[in-house]
C-alpha cells in the first residue's frame, strides 16, 4: 500500500462512496483496503468476496446505494482553495497513524500538509486547567516547537488552546477536531482555528457538514495519539479525556508523559494516576527532548543552556519582599494565607502582589489566589536543582 500513487480526483468519488456506506467503520475499511488495494476494487468486488471479510450484510447491500448528495457536498468543499484529502493509501497519509488498529480512511485537511509528515508531540489536558496548568502547557509547546517538534492537540479550550498558541509563538502546530472541517468547535477558539488554517494545518476524519457530537471526540483522541511520537498530559482530573487520550497512546505503543503536581489540586489527580501506571514524569521540556530526540531526528540538542530561562521572584533588600517570597509556592495560595504566614498587613500583601504580578514573577487566579509563575524549565510540584 506504501506503494500507491496519490489519490487523483476520479479515484476519490470512489472512495467516498466506500467511506460514506453505513456500515463501513474504520476498521472493515482498512481490511478491505488490504484486501483489494482500491477503493474501485471494493466497488467491483461481488458480495461473496466481501462476506468473506466478515463484512456486515446490511453494508454490503448499500455499498453501492452511499449518499451521492453528501458526496457531491464534499466533493465540493474540497473544490475550494486550501482544502485538501489524503487517503489511507495516499504516499502523503502519516505512517505513524496508519500503523493503529483503525486508521482514518480519509483525512481532510486545511493548510500545511507537509506537517503530516513532521514529527509530533501530543499536549493535551484539563479545559478548566489553573494557571500553572496554562503557563506550563504554553511554554513546554513553546520551547519544544522551536526544538523541531511540531505540537498536536485538539482545538479544546484550556490546555489544547495554550498548546497550540505556545507552539505558533515558536514552531508549527496541528489541530485535530472532532468535527467536519468546516465546523469550528468550540466556537471561542474560531480565531485560533483560521490561524492554525492559514499559518499550521487543521485536519479531521469526519466529512464537511459533521456537526460537534459528544462520541466523536474520543474518535479523534486516537488521532491525536496515533499522529505522535508521544503524549504530554499537563493537567487532568480523573473524569478527563486525556486519560482516553494517554491510554489510547500507550496501547499504540507511544510514549506518555506526564507533570505532577499538588497533591492537593484535583487537576493533577489524573497525571498522578498516569505516573502511577508507568507514564514518564516530567520536570522540564527538556526531559521530553531526551526521551523522544532520537525518535524525531529534526530536534535541535535540548541542553541547559537552550533551556528557557526560569522568572524568579526579585531579590529585594526590603525583608518584607523576602518574607513574601518564602511564603509564595508554587500552589495557589490566598491573600489571607499570605497575611498569616508573612504577619504583613493586608494593604501591604496587596501592594507587594500586584508589584509581582505586573512585573511578571507571580500569576494571580480567580478567588484571589496567587503563586509563582512557572516556566517549561519549572513546571508545578516542586523546585528546579
Amino acid at each position: 500500500m506504501d506503494d500507491m500513487p496519490p489519490t487523483t480526483p476520479d479515484k476519490l468519488d470512489a472512495w467516498l462512496q466506500v467511506t460514506h456506506t453505513p456500515g463501513i467503520g474504520n476498521r472493515y475499511f482498512k481490511r478491505l483496503i488490504e484486501r483489494f488495494q482500491t477503493a474501485e476494487a471494493i466497488l467491483a468486488a461481488s458480495p461473496d468476496e466481501l462476506a468473506s471479510l466478515s463484512i456486515p450484510q446490511t453494508a454490503i447491500e448499500q455499498l453501492c446505494n452511499a449518499n451521492r448528495q453528501r458526496i457531491e457536498s464534499t466533493l465540493e468543499w474540497l473544490d475550494q482553495p486550501g482544502h485538501q484529502a489524503v487517503t489511507l493509501n495516499d504516499p502523503d497519509y502519516p505512517p505513524l497513524l496508519r500503523e493503529i488498529d483503525d486508521p482514518p480512511a480519509i483525512l481532510y485537511l486545511i493548510g500545511n500538509r507537509e506537517l503530516l509528515m513532521q514529527p509530533q508531540l501530543a499536549v493535551v489536558g484539563s479545559r478548566n486547567p489553573t494557571q500553572s496548568g496554562r503557563e506550563n502547557a504554553r511554554e513546554f509547546a513553546r520551547f519544544l516547537a522551536g526544538s523541531g517538534l511540531t505540537i498536536c492537540s485538539g482545538l479544546a479550550l484550556g490546555i489544547d488552546t495554550e498548546a497550540h498558541q505556545g507552539a505558533i509563538s515558536a514552531g508549527h502546530t496541528l489541530a485535530v477536531m472532532g468535527t467536519g472541517p468546516d465546523r469550528i468547535y468550540p466556537a471561542k477558539n474560531r480565531e485560533l482555528a483560521h490561524q492554525i488554517a492559514s499559518e499550521h494545518l487543521l485536519i479531521t476524519e469526519f466529512p464537511p457538514g459533521t456537526p460537534a457530537k459528544a462520541e466523536n471526540f474520543p474518535r479523534r483522541n486516537r488521532i491525536i495519539s496515533g499522529l505522535s511520537l508521544g503524549v504530554l498530559v499537563v493537567e487532568a482530573t480523573l473524569q478527563s479525556g486525556s486519560l482516553i487520550t494517554a491510554r489510547l497512546a500507550a496501547e499504540q505503543g507511544r510514549e506518555v508523559f506526564a507533570i505532577p503536581g499538588s497533591i492537593h489540586n484535583p487537576q493533577s489527580k489524573g497525571c498522578h494516576t498516569l505516573i502511577r501506571q508507568g507514564a514518564k514524569l516530567v520536570e522540564s521540556a527538556q526531559d521530553i527532548g531526551i526521551e523522544l530526540g532520537p525518535l524525531a531526528g529534526l530536534l535541535e540538542p535540548l541542553t541547559e543552556q537552550t533551556q528557557p530561562a526560569t522568572p524568579q521572584l526579585q531579590r529585594q533588600t526590603d525583608p518584607d519582599y523576602q518574607r513574601l517570597e518564602e511564603a509564595l509556592g508554587y500552589d495557589p495560595v490566598s491573600v489571607d494565607e499570605l497575611i498569616t504566614r508573612t504577619g504583613l498587613t493586608p494593604e501591604a500583601v496587596s501592594s507587594m502582589l500586584l508589584l509581582l504580578e505586573l512585573e511578571g514573577h507571580v500569576s494571580s487566579a480567580p478567588g484571589g489566589y496567587y503563586s509563582r509563575v512557572l516556566t517549561a524549565s519549572r513546571p508545578s510540584g516542586r523546585e528546579s536543582k
